[in-house]
């Protein structure tokens, strides 16, 4: 092994590229692994909370998901051993410990949170967080900050201001900023009598949201679009050009995921203008399939070009990075592993990739070189450099994943009945 990695390292160094620089870099940037993988997006508010409405679904029903947060923070653990590097992880607000009381989303806090708190302190997990404006009865018809009826709407204002004092609870717990993300899965299946209706009430809300200044060195918010859902496919109020609006005027974060746009859009094109106007954005990393279908993040086509252009920005240090991905047809263990990883692996073939000779040929207008150099970049030893950053991380290999897995789901996951 040792060998065939220092024949892989020799390789990219003939190319200017230092593999020791790039395990650096790469074990510095922390993914915010999304607590939701654990459990279908149920959450545990009651024993029979389903997932419902906001255009998303999850399909398959694979035995072992976690029943309760003590479940679910033992998968948790278990997972982040199996992904190199430190992690975070982002909570929705349906997670809260609520000692089997009913306590409605207008009158969430931090101390159903404490239980959280306490454990992100025992296994230094930083945390983030998220509203969660969907499977409640009071998001059935579609609408929540956009709604036209002002009780409904008045009552996920409160939610989303309690979101944030929730998520500030958290950054200063932890000593660093939790990060707050808001979306909404206001829309309609067909066309509405007027656009600007919703989306100017959508706006008042979230200026009254959004009020209250909180530290920043506790939380920073962001603003997340969409293009559509099941339920919402011809209007979404939150899209993109009303939340990049929003973002830029109001000094938020815009989250952007890789699902919510059109399949023919390229989303890695967009970080270079965002960042001209922007200091942070948050990222939630997904794969669609043909639509927002939150499949598990696979190494392929996109996700390395999404990561060759983040890298080649030069604006890691200004991005969060999250995952948004849900699937129950497959052991949910082995989902977050294989989804955290791929990402992983992403931005270190983007940290190797050799950006001083293709700057090079770009500034010679050497097309045909830039254009081999690319091409050179998808034959190189890369595995040999993944496995080599995992060994040195203590976490398995590629060829040690599958087994780890399948030991778990027989000791723990078989056991849940």
């Amino acid at each position: 092994m040792a060998q065939m990695f220092d024949e892989a390292k020799r390789r990219y160094t003939d190319l200017g590229v230092d593999v020791e620089r790039a395990f650096s870099v790469l074990s510095t940037i922390p993914l915010s692994l999304h607590c939701w993988q654990g459990d279908d997006v149920g959450g545990f508010e009651n024993p029979d909370a389903k997932l419902s409405g906001g255009g998303i679904q999850v399909t398959g029903n694979y035995p072992g998901k976690a029943r309760s947060n003590e479940e679910l923070r033992q998968d948790i653990e278990f997972a982040m051993a199996l992904i190199p590097g430190k992690h975070r992880l982002n909570l929705h607000a349906m997670y809260g410990d609520f000692g089997g009381k009913k306590v409605d989303r207008d009158q969430v806090a931090p101390a159903h949170f404490a239980r959280w708190m306490d454990w992100s302190k025992e296994k230094s997990v930083s945390l983030d967080f998220n509203a969660s404006c969907f499977s409640h009865p009071k998001a059935d018809d579609g609408f929540t900050l956009a709604s036209q009826d002002k009780g409904i709407r008045d009552f996920w204002i409160e939610h989303v201001k309690r979101c944030r004092e929730i998520t500030a609870a958290f950054g200063k717990n932890q000593g660093n900023p939790s990060v707050h993300n808001l979306w909404i899965p206001d829309g309609t299946k067909d066309f509405p009598a007027q656009r600007t209706m919703y989306r100017r009430t959508l706006l008042e809300s979230l200026d009254t949201v959004f009020e209250k200044d909180l530290p920043r060195e506790y939380m920073r918010d962001a603003v997340e679009a969409k293009l559509f859902g099941i339920g919402s496919e011809t209007y979404v109020v939150g899209s993109h050009e009303f939340y990049m609006g929003y973002a830029m005027s109001r000094n938020k974060m815009i989250c952007l995921d890789l699902g919510h746009f059109h399949p023919t859009e390229n989303l890695a094109d967009k970080l270079s203008a965002v960042f001209l106007f922007m200091d942070e954005i948050l990222l939630h990393l997904s794969r669609p399939v043909r639509w927002d279908s939150d499949h598990v993040v696979i190494f392929n086509d996109d996700i390395r070009q999404f990561m060759l252009e983040l890298v080649r920005s030069g604006c890691l240090s200004k991005t969060h990075i999250g995952l948004d991905f849900f699937d129950a047809t497959l052991n949910r263990i082995g989902a977050w592993a294989i989804g955290s990883r791929s990402s992983l692996k992403g931005l270190l073939y983007a940290l190797l990739e050799p950006q001083e000779l293709l700057l090079q040929a770009e500034k010679n207008s050497n097309g045909f070189a830039r254009l081999a150099l690319l091409e050179s970049g998808l034959t190189l030893p890369f595995g040999e450099v993944w496995d080599e950053y995992c060994r040195r991380m203590a976490v398995p290999s590629e060829a040690e994943l599958i087994a780890q897995v399948e030991d778990y789901e027989k000791k723990v996951l078989s056991k849940r009945g």
